[in-house]
């Protein structure tokens, strides 16, 4: 039997991040495999050098992605001829809908024979149903984080399995007494961190509402530290974006003490997105902010998003506020250093906050293997034409 082929694709951090991993599952399954992608730093970190640059695809929103079409058209012509050149058996398409779908369509129409399996469906629970059978067209197989997006699936006949959710899979605990130690943090003093956000939209629209809630909080709390961690991916725009910042505040510049510094901080407040549970895992408290352009949110609210809420946490809780969501117009520095600075001078409040979301968490996690493994397991079967394990 010759070597499999696989081809992976992400496009964002949180997916570059995924694909890493299931690589590095698969290789320990087997050896008999050869690789080729596009990504990011994760996949260049085993070996896995991307063709072209995905930061482009950072993109958030309706109106954002308009003015972004013409270079996600442009990549996905260039991701699909190296996927057709390389002659992969299957193709794994990690999260970024909008741009795997269109990847998924131009591979399908050139090479039909090539398998295509998607990693992180679109949220087809909480807005826009119909993409369900959108992808079920489009692909062979789907690996998804939650139960409750099996049923959406089955009218058309797209096989699925679950994954559990990748960040709580991971189950790293952070070690805070080492990071206060190595930055000279005292263990007495309120350390605040800020996580604002792994895209360039997010950089601009949500990172300098959370930036001034904490110097806000700088001023007044009496000897409150401030720790800010860029996404791996942001980090020369973050520094672009804010060069003043660490006249005031620490900036993170290396991504492997994130979890270290979720573990360390007293309080987080962070970009709405994937971070979010990892904050969790960390039993740190937190605060969410989110900002897109205004007719992204009216779509969304109109016509598309089903939820109340945004935050994971709140939605596995019957869509009721867990952690604090600052939105649109109410993502202002004022609201939000108003609760932060309550709760770091109050610790009553913020051990509330933490047993609050220990109780959400504990809906979301899963048991047995974790997201990776599953995903490994599934996709080699796949590409070997067997059938995939069912997971208990």
């Amino acid at each position: 039997m010759s070597a499999l082929r696989l081809f992976m694709v992400a496009g964002e951090a949180s997916g570059d991040l995924l694909a890493r991993e299931v690589v590095q599952a698969i290789r320990l399954k087997t050896d008999d495999v050869e690789f080729a992608g596009i990504g990011g730093r994760e996949l260049a970190a085993i070996g896995i050098d991307s063709p072209f640059d995905i930061s482009p695809l950072s993109v958030l929103g309706f109106a954002e992605g308009i003015r972004a079409y013409g270079t996600v058209v442009k990549l996905a012509d260039a991701a699909a001829d190296a996927i057709v050149a390389f002659k992969p058996d299957a193709v794994v398409l990690v999260d970024s809908w909008g741009f795997m779908l269109r990847v998924a369509q131009r591979v399908r129409a050139r090479a039909p024979e090539i398998k295509l399996i998607k990693l992180i469906g679109p949220q087809v629970w909480a807005s826009r149903a119909g993409r369900a059978k959108t992808l079920a067209a489009t692909v062979d197989y789907l690996l998804c984080m939650h139960d409750m997006e099996v049923p959406h699936y089955a009218p058309y006949g797209l096989p699925v399995t679950v994954i559990g959710n990748p960040a709580l899979s991971r189950n790293i605990v952070g070690d805070g007494v080492a990071f206060r130690a190595a930055h000279g943090i005292d263990p007495q003093d309120k350390m605040c961190l800020v996580l604002p956000g792994s895209r360039r939209s997010e950089l601009a629209k949500v990172a300098p509402a959370l930036l001034d809630a904490a110097k806000r909080v700088a001023d007044a709390v009496p000897g409150a530290r401030i720790v800010v961690s860029p996404a791996g991916n942001m980090l020369e725009a973050f520094d672009e974006a804010f060069p003043d910042v660490s006249g005031w505040a620490e900036v993170l510049r290396t991504p492997e003490e994130r979890y270290d510094a979720m573990a360390a901080a007293d309080l987080a407040l962070a970009c709405s997105g994937t971070v979010t549970s990892e904050v969790a895992m960390q039993d740190t408290p937190m605060i969410v902010a989110y900002r897109t352009g205004w007719l992204t949110w009216a779509l969304a609210r109109g016509f598309l998003y089903k939820k109340k809420h945004i935050t994971l946490l709140n939605i596995v809780s019957d869509d009721q506020e867990i952690v604090p969501e600052f939105i649109q117009t109410r993502q202002t520095p004022e609201l939000i250093a108003d609760t932060a600075i309550s709760w770091l001078k109050d610790p009553q409040l913020l051990a509330t906050q933490s047993e609050a979301q220990r109780k959400a968490l504990a809906r979301m996690q899963g048991k047995g293997r974790s997201s990776a493994e599953i995903s490994a397991d599934a996709i080699v079967s796949i590409a070997r034409g067997e059938a995939v394990r069912a997971e208990e």
